[in-house]
């Protein structure tokens, strides 16, 4: 597997290599924008969970570390915990745009790559009189890599998008239970 990995890129172009790069890198940043912002929502989710059963108990008030209590004050205006909600999803999903621009993009990408790889391989073939099947079959597979490369990408960062967007209703659902009750005990 590492001899055909090596024996690959030993014959790749310079183009095989950026495309290579390129998909590498959108692959680093998939994994660091799930993992960090994965995180970060998860401990938003679970002090507004606190702060809602908290609010549903007799205790009926916010918990200190609810975001939604930190940016309203402990308010009660409608208009103001709407405008909260709001500010603490934009702040929680920063980043996760990106997720849909790698999962939209790397496949092209690595179909560039491929589609480059297999003009190489028929420009390098193009002097002889008789090429078979078998010398061309490896050429065209090699550039096949490209391709799968941009597709793996792409499953990775639909995928995170998904679950972090996921995450994202479920905060949103916390916030504004939060607020209804809020706003409920006030009248």
């Amino acid at each position: 597997m590492i001899t055909t990995l090596l024996n690959y890129l030993a014959n790749s172009s310079a183009i095989t290599y950026i495309v290579l790069a390129l998909l590498s890198t959108y692959l680093i940043v998939t994994f660091w924008i799930f993992l960090y912002r994965n995180s970060a929502i998860k401990a938003l989710i679970n002090n507004e969970k606190k702060s809602l059963e908290s609010l549903t108990s007799r205790e009926t008030i916010f918990s200190p570390l609810s975001a939604l209590n930190k940016c309203s004050n402990n308010s009660t205006s409608k208009e103001l915990l709407h405008a909260c909600e709001i500010n603490i999803i934009k702040d929680a999903s920063v980043g996760i745009s990106w997720l849909a621009i790698i999962s939209s993009t790397s496949p092209f990408i690595g179909l560039f790559g491929t589609v480059v790889g297999i003009l190489e391989s028929f420009a390098k073939f193009a002097n002889q009189s008789k090429v078979a099947f078998s010398i061309i079959a490896p050429a065209i597979s090699e550039a096949l890599v490209a391709t799968a490369a941009g597709i793996l990408v792409a499953i990775f960062a639909y995928t995170f998008h998904q679950i972090l967007t996921r995450k994202l209703y479920e905060l949103s659902i916390f916030l504004k239970a939060q607020s209804e009750i809020i706003i409920a005990a006030k009248g």
